[in-house]
């Protein structure tokens, strides 16, 4: 299977949730991985820490311990709050997935999964900054350049096939000609910790469709927010804001976000700086296939560094994940093949299934996120929908993307057939 020459079968570049999720299920399957990410662990990245059934079930297929004891905070449903209604919304009962999301930093979320990987027998090099890929004379990759250490020392590491699961940055991705595409979308989002006795082990995530300021209460600040507990004495706090808004990049989200929290009760700890945990941080959030195609030359994208955040709820955990395990499985296939037309053909199959799996139903997420950054649109919806628990229900479903494929309810039965109608993105 392997060159003597080449440093492992696979490089994964990058050890977020895509990365080491694809490293585990290669290692698994007795692949030699090299996992090449550019910090130390533990760190810290811009999340809102909250995982739906969807993330659940990938962290079970790790053999991740997700119970209470191993330092998880469950949560039952999502509580949505707009149009002067507060609604809850258990997660829905089905086959395909478990019926409790979690909660957890990234400090510790990030630092699990890899140790996963390693536990797998994936070889985990942090620190190294992966500059470039290594192409051959035919353009196709055969591994990458890097940096090292504290003196940034160049090294070159082959492999017959590289996964670029370096985030929404995408260096690798961008270096091969691979950017980003403008008629996708793509949202921001802020948040920061406040030290919450009253919220911090709330059993729901809190999903805020509208938000207000205390100084103008009668007028919508663009963008949704949410409040998600850690269980640990902390609250997760923050705001999105889509590219279909017309205050998108005209915004100081900072400020909003503050504006936002003046306006919630005192008791939640969230008006009083003194409770902030830490700065106000930042991130995009790629959405849609914003970037394409997902193999080209022997690199795949995994993750935010292919666009595969949900643009109907800003999930990126999940999809990162489930594109992780996808592309193992693909390249333990193709491996399993001789160099050249046969190997390629297996590798095809990999953008071919996402493009299946996700395809239409991102193209519906693209549709939503243009109306929804209507303002009038979206007041509308609020008014009228949210005082219809087995409408919001319906929309719970589809904005998570939990349904049964087979078997389902009437509701997983609309939704499947809307997905499969959509022409795929």
């Amino acid at each position: 299977m392997t060159a003597i020459e080449n440093d492992a079968d696979v490089i994964v570049v990058g050890a977020g949730p895509g990365g080491s999720t694809t490293a585990y299920h290669l290692a698994r399957h007795g692949v030699r991985v090299l996992l090449l990410e550019k910090t130390e662990f533990p760190r810290e990245k811009v999340c809102g820490d909250g995982l739906t059934p969807r993330a659940v079930k990938q962290l079970v297929k790790l053999g991740v311990d997700t119970s209470p004891e191993a330092g998880w905070l469950h949560n039952k449903g999502l509580r949505v709050i707009g149009g002067g209604v507060r609604l809850e919304l258990d997660w829905p009962e089905l086959a395909s997935f478990p019926n409790y999301g979690l909660v957890r930093t990234r400090l510790d979320f990030d630092d699990l999964l890899a140790n996963r990987a390693v536990e797998a027998g994936a070889v985990l090099r942090t620190g190294v900054t992966v500059t470039g890929p290594v192409l051959d004379d035919a353009g196709r990759s055969i591994g990458v350049t890097a940096e090292t250490g504290p003196d940034r020392a160049p090294v070159t590491f082959h492999a017959p096939l590289v996964v670029a699961a370096d985030g929404v940055s995408g260096r690798l991705p961008l270096a091969l000609g691979l950017a980003k595409r403008e008629d996708r979308p793509i949202g921001v989002a802020v948040r920061r910790y406040y030290r919450s006795p009253a919220k911090h082990d709330d059993n729901y995530l809190e999903s805020w469709l509208e938000l207000r300021s205390k100084e103008n209460p009668d007028k919508l600040l663009p963008g949704y927010g949410w409040i998600f507990g850690m269980g640990d004495g902390r609250v997760n706090v923050g705001l999105g804001a889509l590219n279909s808004s017309a205050a998108f990049g005209k915004t100081n989200y900072r400020r909003l976000l503050l504006d936002w929290l003046a306006n919630t009760p005192p008791e939640w700890g969230m008006t009083d700086q003194v409770n902030a945990d830490g700065p106000i941080l930042g991130a995009a959030l790629p959405m849609g296939f914003n970037r394409v195609p997902h193999y080209t030359r022997g690199v795949l994208l995994v993750g935010d560094s292919g666009g595969m955040v949900n643009p109907f709820n800003g999930e990126g955990i999940a999809y990162a994940m489930e594109s992780g395990e996808l592309a193992a499985e693909v390249m333990v296939q193709a491996l399993a093949r001789p160099a050249g037309v046969e190997r390629e053909r297996a590798l095809a199959a990999y953008p071919a299934e996402l493009k299946n799996r996700f395809g239409g139903y991102y193209r519906l997420g693209n549709i939503f996120v243009k109306m929804i950054g209507n303002p009038q649109v979206m007041r509308v919806a609020t008014k009228h929908g949210m005082p219809h628990p087995m409408l919001m229900r319906f929309v719970l479903k589809l904005l998570a993307n939990l349904t049964d494929p087979r078997g389902g309810d009437a509701m997983d039965r609309v939704i499947n057939a809307m997905t499969k109608v959509a022409p795929a993105v």
